[in-house]
């Protein structure tokens, strides 16, 4: 006996060899059934090669108290201890698979079916499974006899006779066999609905891939007709039957539990369609109605069971189809939403652990593998396979996918699969998540041969292999165009000019000969620069197909590498920083202002990579002034000093164009900016700023030059309309108007011609022709309009506001907000206009009937010739200007006894009408919208066309790029224009109330 607190020999023996409850497995070594071998090393080291040997030695001791009497028990462990591969089978299973432990527990005998076949005849096939299946003759039988086979197939895989691929092939053949089993059970219990119809089953997925797991749906489609003189329609329902029972018999519980769910719901109509059609029925449903998805999953189509001769029939017809599918308008957007679909409805909590779906796992490396055939199967009739291991070798040896790729990806999928068929075995339970507890993860890496420190292993090299498929759609789908225009080694298999052409069109390039000949620009060579160029491109290729326009994005890509490629800091800050490239792709594909601002000066590329997007962040107005102020003071001349300032400007358009862009697209990394409403003041706020302070170092270089420090006159600028309301957009002139007051002892006259000379020479440098877009100033808001002098004195002003003032002004100065120049002068000003604006007692009865004049007057004369009204952004019924009249005529009301209303900004005024309960929150909400997304309508138009523009464009691509920035993906321009009528309706309706009804602005 051990001595207290000293471990036995026995204790330490279990502990070398992988037990982590050695006290248990003693006691259990210590069992009446193994007291004849409990000494046998043999054993221990057999129990030690296992999964888990705790869960082995559990296992033998149950099976072997299972044993009918000790004439079996004796013949078991005689097998065990002298026959190597019945030994290493069977603790190798019941080390791997609690599952299947209860079923040896359960039927003692079964363990002989480890030894059914001759060591000659390694890897049975649908025959030989169809033999151990035969007696069979309903669901319990056939469940008993279908895990009796599983057995030898999990012996094969656990110990290393067959690999991932011919263990997943071995299991899609029990499922034929055990399909063609059920079917014959059905057809026993219905003779008469036998004799009427031919019943051909489809496999479908992974079973039709001949790839299936150990616990999966089987997918299947069932196709039906008439025996030569039967009615269609009763042998329909008669194949209909047969195809439910079919199902039961597999799907059903029983006392042996079900075998796996039969599942038909990938059939034409899913669900809600018949489920048996016959062949015709289903050729057509395929040729009007079926989707990109439906397609790709034909590729796995295969007949199993039933009328093997009808299933042919159905494979041949619909195969033409199947290779057309790339050739459907947005084939290769359709697949990718439909891959980013099946991410985004993994839980969060288990996206991480997810092996099949998550982002690097298993379905990424079938969804590009079937993309690839989808696009290159329909002239190569090599690629044409079910299993993804065959078309990625097929795929590979015809040069579509890189060697060196094919090989990483066929030993991550290989690994990830090994990973999911050891989860499975263990319960027989559908999952793919990893699991989290450390014993479970200690098993599975065991059984994959990672025996030093399973946990640790298995969790890096599940990261390793993810992060290889992470890429896998650019190594599987675009670096082989590159390889079809670089020069390659001799003899090396290449792309052909053909197949890079298809694949160009597929990604939805418009000119494909020309975006071939710019990656051959691009990638072609031996230098340095080409090659991380190589690198690079495959992901940027990605990046342009998601956009509206690729073709504008390789060739600006190609402009800012022709500008920068030889700036060593350029390639690698997209090398290195993935944010970078992905944000300079978005840009430069997005439309044409942003791509135009950087090609005037690449160098701000830099602004992309600035970690996080943080290089994208609105610069603070105290910041961009300081710089404009401190550009000027350090030029020789007013010209060199507003040069510098609108290059400035230009700089600070970009980054809040690129930062536009990114928000709204998002990114890998950075989803899409959530409250549009954030995004759209974001925008104004800082177009207005980076205006003002352009405006303020415009003026200091005018003053400099032209009276030193010492101007003869106080001078301010004060921002109008969208300006002052800081709601410009990036097409937005500046509206001002212009404020001076002489200095003392300085001459009226004296003062107002050097205020004028102030003015005209602003306007004139703002817009000399040059690189930097121009700034025009705007001051038709003035007193007496374009007749009126361009610069008033503040008593000017006071005198023609009390004189001639009419209310369309007053409602005018509503955004009047000081934005250059001298502050105590604008301060004064706004000062002299509040009473205007927010008139005491609010507006009389005459002054609000002739607003609601103007704005009728207004609607119906400035509506340009043959625009669509509902679809303009700024006089159209729930447009920009009926939210802002609405929002206005409650200022004007009420602004002189509700504080909050006095503000320039139109959604700051709503809210406070709302909280002023002067609107109702679902009528402000209604309004608030329509405005956000006119807004974004029109800096959309600015960003894809380069111009303004108040209206949808009509061509397609602009179209679809702007439906792109709003967020609506390929193919969805309509659902667009119908949500954008939906709310300017909605919007309408209230400002038909609210600013024309007899309700006054009051709340409904």
């Amino acid at each position: 006996m051990t001595a207290p607190g000293r471990r036995s020999s026995t204790f330490t023996r279990l502990l070398r060899h992988g037990f982590t409850d050695p006290s248990a497995a003693e006691r259990l070594l210590d069992s009446a059934e193994l007291a004849p071998v409990r000494s046998d090393p043999v054993l221990l080291e057999a129990l030690g090669a296992t999964a888990d040997p705790d869960l082995a030695l559990h296992g033998l001791v149950r099976l072997l108290e299972a044993q009918p009497g000790s004439t079996a028990r004796r013949e078991l462990l005689d097998t065990v201890t002298a026959a190597k591969p019945l030994r290493d089978r069977l603790l190798g299973v019941l080390g791997a698979s609690a599952a299947l432990a209860d079923h040896l527990s359960r039927h003692p005998s079964d363990w002989h079916a480890l030894v059914m076949y001759e060591p000659s005849d390694l890897h049975p096939g649908v025959e030989e499974f169809e033999r151990g299946l035969a007696e069979a003759t309903d669901p319990v039988s056939l469940r008993v006899a279908y895990r009796r086979c599983l057995l030898s197939i999990a012996a094969r895989d656990v110990c290393g006779t067959t690999d991932v691929a011919q263990t997943a092939a071995e299991l899609a053949d029990l499922a034929t066999a055990t399909l063609r089993a059920a079917l014959a059970i059905a057809r026993a219990a219905a003779p008469d609905d036998s004799a009427l119809c031919r019943l051909a089953v489809i496999a479908m997925g992974k079973c039709g891939g001949h790839e299936l797991n150990y616990v999966s749906d089987v997918d299947v489609i069932f196709v039906g007709e008439a025996v030569d003189g039967a009615d269609e329609g009763k042998a329909l329902r008669a194949a209909t039957k047969l195809a439910s029972h079919m199902m039961r018999v597999c799907s059903e519980a029983t006392v042996e539990g079900s075998i796996w769910p039969v599942d038909a719901n990938l059939r034409p109509e899913g669900r809600n369609g018949p489920l048996v059609r016959t062949l015709s029925s289903h050729l057509a449903y395929y040729q009007r109605w079926a989707k990109t998805w439906e397609f790709q999953a034909l590729l796995k189509a295969c007949p199993v069971a039933g009328d093997i001769e009808l299933g042919e029939e159905y494979v041949a017809a619909l195969e033409p189809l199947v290779w057309k599918a790339a050739e459907r308008e947005n084939f290769v957007a359709d697949v990718q939403k439909m891959r980013r679909r099946v991410v985004e409805n993994i839980p969060v909590a288990e996206i991480e652990r997810e092996l099949k779906l998550g982002p690097g796992g298993l379905r990424d490396v079938e969804f590009a593998v079937q993309l690839l055939q989808l696009v290159h199967g329909r002239a190569d009739v090599s690629l044409r396979s079910g299993t993804t291991l065959h078309a990625l070798q097929a795929l590979a040896a015809g040069g579509y996918v890189g060697r060196a790729d094919a090989v990483q990806l066929d030993e991550a999928y290989r690994f990830l699969r090994s990973m999911e068929h050891r989860i499975q075995l263990y319960r027989l339970r559908r999952t793919h998540l990893v699991p989290e507890d450390e014993s479970d993860l200690r098993r599975i890496g065991r059984s994959l041969g990672l025996r030093a420190d399973p946990v640790a292993d298995l969790n890096r090299e599940w990261k390793r292999h993810t992060s290889v498929v992470r890429r896998l759609h650019e190594k599987l789908f675009y670096r082989p165009l590159l390889d079809a225009v670089a020069q390659l080694a001799p003899g090396e298999a290449r792309l052909s000019p053909e197949a890079a052409r298809e694949r160009m069109v597929a990604l939805g390039y418009a000119d494909p000969a020309a975006a071939l000949r710019h990656l051959e620009a691009l990638a072609s060579g031996v230098t340095r620069k080409a090659a991380i160029q190589r690198t690079l491109l495959p992901v940027l290729l990605g990046w342009f197909a998601d956009s509206a326009d690729p073709d504008a994005g390789l060739l600006n890509f190609r402009k800012v590498s022709d500008a920068l490629g030889k700036t060593p800091w350029y390639l690698r800050l997209l090398r290195d920083e993935g944010a970078a490239a992905e944000n300079l792709a978005r840009v430069l594909s997005a439309g044409r202002l942003a791509p135009d601002l950087l090609m005037r000066a690449p160098e701000a590329v830099a602004l992309l990579g600035d970690g996080d997007g943080g290089g994208l962040a609105p610069r603070e107005r105290a910041q961009l002034e300081q710089e404009i102020l401190a550009a000027v003071g350090r030029a020789d001349d007013a010209v060199h000093a507003v040069t510098a300032a609108r290059g400035v400007r230009r700089r600070e358009l970009f980054r809040t164009a690129a930062a536009d862009i990114v928000g709204s697209y998002g990114t890998e990394t950075q989803p899409a900016e959530a409250d549009q409403g954030v995004l759209v003041d974001r925008i104004g706020g800082a177009i207005s700023d980076l205006t003002a302070v352009t405006l303020a170092g415009t003026l200091r270089a005018v003053v400099r030059e032209g009276w030193g420090d010492t101007l003869p006159t106080r001078f301010a600028v004060i921002g109008m309309g969208r300006f002052g309301g800081h709601e410009l957009g990036y097409g937005s002139d500046a509206d001002v108007l212009f404020v001076h007051e002489p200095c003392e002892g300085v001459e009226e006259r004296v003062a107002a011609e050097a205020a004028n000379k102030v003015v005209s020479e602003m306007r004139r440098l703002l817009q000399i022709p040059s690189a930097d877009p121009p700034l025009l100033i705007d001051a038709d808001l003035r007193p007496e309009g374009k007749s009126g002098p361009l610069v008033r004195t503040v008593k000017s002003y006071e005198a023609y506001y009390r004189r001639w003032s009419l209310v369309w002004e007053s409602q005018a100065l509503l955004r009047a907000e000081p934005v250059a120049g001298d502050d105590d002068l604008g301060r004064r000003f706004i000062e002299l206009i509040d009473p205007l604006r927010y008139p005491a007692e609010g507006l009389g009865d005459d002054a609000v009937r002739e607003i609601r004049r103007l704005k009728a007057r207004m609607e119906s004369e400035r509506l340009p010739r043959g625009a669509d009204p509902k679809l303009h952004t700024k006089l159209g019924p729930g447009g920009l200007s009926d939210v802002e009249w609405t929002v206005q005529l409650l200022q004007l009301q009420h602004g002189w006894a509700e504080p909050g209303l006095r503000t320039t900004r139109t959604r700051q005024a709503l809210a406070a009408a709302c909280a002023a309960d002067l609107i109702s929150a679902e009528d402000a909400g209604t309004l608030d919208e329509a405005w956000v997304l006119a807004t974004r309508v029109r800096n959309a138009v600015m960003l894809v066309r380069g111009r303004a523009g108040d209206t949808f464009p009509s061509g397609g691509r602009e179209l679809a790029a702007v439906g792109r920035y709003l967020g609506y993906g390929p193919g969805h321009v309509g659902d667009m224009l119908d949500d954008y009528r939906r709310t300017t309706r909605r919007a309408r309706t209230v400002v038909d109330e609210l600013f024309y009804g007899a309700g006054n602005g009051r709340p409904r």
